[in-house]
C-alpha cells in the first residue's frame, strides 16, 4: 500500500497520523497520506518564502528550462501516473471518447510545456524626449494552491506551473480524496527544482490545512478550483491580508440545440461532452435544451448511447465510464434523481446505483423535466443529464442565463453565424459552437457570476500570478 508523505523544503515530511485514500471502484483503501495540520502549513510557507528571493531572480530562460524538464519527467512517468489517477479518481485509463487518465496525464504534460514557453515582456507605454514609462510584471511571492478531486493532477499543473513560470513559489494542498498523483507530481518536480520552490501539505477530511492557507499572512495569492460554497469561504478567509484570488468554481452549463440539427448526427458528441468523466467536470454539459421539433428523437438517441456505455473499473481498458469518485457525491446524484422522479420526470436510461462494490451509477438520461426542478437548477456533478424541451429561442436563452452559475455554455446548429450570435448572448466565461468544454492552454478560461473570479491559461492566466509595477524615468 502506498504511503504519501508531505514535501516541505524539498524533503519528505511525515505527520503524527495518516488518513486513507479510497479507490472508488472498490470502496477500499489503496493508499494512506500524512494528516498535516496548521504547523505544517507554517513550515511550508516558511520554506517557500525562503526560496522565493533566489527563484524570483533566476534568469527567465533557466526557469523555462526547468519547467520543460518537469514536463519531460512527467512524460517519462506517464504510465505510472495514469494508474494512480485511475485508482484515486475512478476515471478509466482510456475513457469515453478518449477522456480518461491518459488524457489527464497527457494534458498535464502539454500544459506544462506550453506554459513554460509563455512570457510577459516589459510593456513600453511612452518613450519620448520627456520620459520613458514601462510596465513590469513582478511575481507576488508565495502562492497557495488548493485543488479538487475530479482532475487532480491536471488541475495541480494548471495552478503550479504558471505560478512558477511567473517567479512565485508554491504551497499546494490536494483534495483529501485524491492526493496520490499530485504527491507524485510534486516529488518529480522536487527532483528538478531548488528546495522550497514547490511544497506539498496534505490534510485529512475536515482538517484546518485549507482554511489555514487561506488565512495565512505569508501567502500572497490563493488559486482554488472547486465548489462555489468553498470558494466563498476561501474569499472570506483571504480578506485578512487582501490576498489575490483566482477561483474557478462550480458550473451548471447549458447547451442549446437548434431545430436545424440532425439528432442522429449530433447525439454522440452531445453524449460525450455531458458524460465524460461521469459528468464530473466543471465545464461539462449539465443542462441540455432541445427544440421541440427534434426533442423526442434526440432523447431516444441519447438514451440508446447511455444504455450501450461500458461502465466498470477504470483499470480495464474497455471501460468507458468508471465510478462516481466518492460516496458523498453519489448520494447527491441519487437525491437529485429521486427529486426529479417525484416531479414526474421520465427516466429514459439508468436511474440506479449499480449493485456490488464501488460507487457506480448508471448513465442516466432524464426527459420531461424543466427549470425549477433541482436536477436542472443545481449542478449534479455525476452521470445524469436532464433534457429540457423549448420552442422559442429568446425564451430559452433567458432560461439558460437564469442560473447563478456562469462557467460555460454552448449552441448547436448548422448555421454557424447564427449560432455565434446566440453564443455571445450566453452569460458565461466560455461559449462554444457545436462543442462544449473544450479548453486549451493558450486561451483564457474562467467563470462569471458565481462560477468564479479571474481566468487561467495563456498570457491572461499568467498575468494573474503577477503584480504590475509602473516605472517612469524622467529625461527632461
Amino acid at each position: 500500500m502506498e504511503n504519501i508523505s508531505m514535501i516541505i523544503g524539498g524533503k519528505p515530511v511525515a505527520a503524527a497520523t495518516t488518513f486513507p485514500v479510497i479507490n472508488p471502484a472498490t470502496g477500499s483503501t489503496f493508499a494512506t497520506a500524512a494528516a498535516g495540520d496548521a504547523s505544517h502549513v507554517d513550515a511550508a510557507v516558511a520554506a517557500a518564502q525562503a526560496a522565493f528571493p533566489e527563484w524570483s531572480s533566476t534568469p527567465d530562460a533557466e526557469r523555462q528550462r526547468l519547467l520543460h524538464a518537469i514536463g519531460a519527467s512527467l512524460e517519462a512517468n506517464m504510465p505510472a501516473l495514469m494508474e494512480l489517477v485511475t485508482k484515486e479518481t475512478g476515471k478509466p485509463l482510456n475513457g469515453l471518447n478518449g477522456v480518461g487518465a491518459g488524457m489527464e496525464v497527457g494534458g498535464s504534460i502539454a500544459w506544462t510545456h506550453v506554459t513554460a514557453d509563455l512570457s510577459l515582456p516589459v510593456e513600453v507605454i511612452q518613450d519620448n524626449e520627456v520620459a520613458r514609462v514601462e510596465v513590469h510584471r513582478k511575481p507576488l511571492g508565495v502562492v497557495g494552491s488548493i485543488t479538487p478531486w475530479n482532475w487532480p493532477l491536471m488541475i495541480a499543473v494548471w495552478h503550479v506551473i504558471p505560478a512558477l513560470r511567473a517567479g512565485n513559489t508554491v504551497v499546494i494542498k490536494p483534495s483529501e480524496m485524491t492526493p496520490v498523483a499530485t504527491a507524485r507530481f510534486v516529488e518529480i518536480a522536487n527532483g528538478i527544482l531548488p528546495p522550497g520552490v514547490l511544497n506539498l501539505v496534505t490534510g485529512a477530511p475536515g482538517s484546518d490545512v485549507g482554511p489555514t492557507m487561506a488565512r495565512h499572512p505569508g501567502i500572497a495569492k490563493i488559486v482554488f478550483t472547486g465548489s462555489t460554497r468553498t470558494g466563498r469561504k476561501i474569499m472570506e478567509n483571504a480578506s485578512g491580508n487582501l490576498k489575490r484570488l483566482t477561483l474557478e468554481l462550480g458550473g451548471n452549463d447549458a447547451g442549446i440545440v437548434l431545430a436545424d440539427v440532425d439528432p442522429k448526427a449530433v447525439a454522440a458528441k452531445l453524449f460525450g461532452v455531458a458524460f465524460h468523466n461521469n459528468g464530473q467536470t466543471c465545464a461539462s454539459l449539465k443542462r441540455l435544451y432541445v427544440h421541440e421539433s427534434i426533442y423526442e428523437e434526440l432523447c431516444a438517441e441519447l438514451a440508446k448511447l447511455a444504455k450501450a456505455t461500458v461502465v466498470g473499473d477504470g483499470l480495464n481498458h474497455d471501460t468507458q465510464l468508471g465510478p462516481v469518485q466518492n460516496k458523498a457525491q453519489l448520494a447527491i446524484v441519487e437525491e437529485l434523481a429521486a427529486d426529479a422522479l417525484a416531479h414526474g420526470a421520465r427516466f429514459l436510461s439508468g436511474g440506479h446505483v449499480r449493485a456490488g462494490s464501488g460507487y457506480f451509477y448508471e448513465p442516466t438520461v432524464v426527459a420531461d423535466i424543466t427549470d425549477g426542478i433541482r436536477l436542472v437548477d443545481e449542478e449534479p456533478f455525476g452521470p445524469i443529464l436532464p433534457v429540457i424541451k423549448y420552442s422559442d429561442i429568446d425564451d430559452v436563452i433567458r432560461r439558460a442565463n437564469d442560473n447563478p452559475s456562469g462557467l460555460g455554455g454552448s449552441i448547436w446548429s448548422n448555421d454557424l453565424a447564427k449560432a455565434a450570435r446566440l453564443a455571445l448572448r450566453l452569460e458565461c466565461g466560455t461559449a462554444w459552437v457545436n462543442e462544449h468544454g473544450a479548453i486549451q492552454p493558450d486561451a483564457p478560461f474562467g467563470g462569471v457570476k458565481q462560477s468564479g473570479i479571474g481566468v487561467e491559461f495563456g498570457r491572461y492566466g499568467l498575468e494573474e500570478y503577477t503584480s504590475i509595477q509602473t516605472l517612469k524615468i524622467m529625461k527632461a
